[in-house]
């Protein structure tokens, strides 16, 4: 399913070449993304796919978007003005017509986020806000759930969340929250998904990507640089790191042919 069908950035060039996000992008000729049931966001460190991700849930108005700051330079909302100057085209629905709005489920999940899940495991102070954000959302305010966490009974529910969060490793807890929250029919931006996770369970997680894009009318825009989530996963590729974000094949990709090259030296070690 396509409910996202093409996105251009801005195209504006601002003078200072210092302001975020316009410097991330300022000597890049980028026709507009058109997207496929998945879609990657191919590039190293410091590329700058995170932050398309972050602008198209800015633009997209998705649950999880995390709003940036970029006032250094006055008062301008420099993020707030990019993103207003980006565009967008919606897909069409079973009967050809074309989508006014997306699933309202859809979601940006980011690697801080996984990475708040896991963390849960650690921390006491953690959990227990978790378990007020989770009563907040049922319906009660936030000191009837703090009040709550201090009956019998809210401290018993708090062990029970503890011990059954301690029975799962980060990699593991990983997987439990992508099972947990991504849903049939919805729209979703992962910012590197592989987080924690060993290369059997980045495999793993790719192959039920595509088993819900392929099944589930799901539709994926993927931030990584994963070559075991880059080599399972049916995805168009588009290459950050270049100056034109050419579409490429995961085997042309340079950190692929790292790997590749890396084992070949050690071929005979095998």
């Amino acid at each position: 399913m396509i409910y996202l069908s093409s996105f251009r950035l801005s195209e504006v060039k601002n003078r200072n070449s210092n302001i975020y996000p316009y410097n991330v992008f300022r000597e890049k000729e980028i026709e507009p993304f058109v997207f496929a049931p998945i879609t990657v966001l191919y590039g190293n460190n410091g590329s700058g796919k995170s932050t398309i991700l972050n602008v198209l849930a800015n633009k997209l108005q998705l649950k999880g978007k995390e709003y940036v700051s970029s006032n250094r330079y006055g008062i301008v909302d420099y993020c707030g003005k990019f993103s207003g100057e980006c565009s967008y085209s919606l897909g069409d629905d079973e009967n050809g017509q074309v989508l006014h709005h997306l699933p309202k489920n859809s979601h940006y999940i980011k690697s801080e986020d996984i990475l708040y899940e896991i963390k849960k495991i650690q921390q006491e102070q953690v959990l227990s806000d978790g378990l007020v954000y989770d009563l907040m959302k049922a319906g009660k305010t936030k000191v009837e759930a703090e009040e709550y966490l201090v009956t019998p009974e809210g401290g018993r529910q708090l062990g029970y969340i503890k011990f059954a969060q301690e029975k799962y490793s980060n990699g593991e807890t990983s997987i439990q929250y992508f099972e947990e929250i991504l849903a049939p029919d919805a729209l979703y931006l992962l910012d590197e998904p592989e987080v924690s996770l060993s290369p059997q369970n980045q495999v793993k997680l790719a192959e039920s990507i595509n088993k819900m894009a392929r099944y589930l009318g799901c539709q994926f825009v993927i931030a990584t640089h994963s070559p075991f989530m880059l080599g399972t996963l049916r995805a168009k590729i588009y290459n950050i790191d270049t100056k034109f974000y050419d579409v490429q094949k995961w085997s042309e990709l340079a950190n692929v042919r790292y790997f590749f090259n890396f084992f070949q030296k050690h071929i005979d070690e095998f």
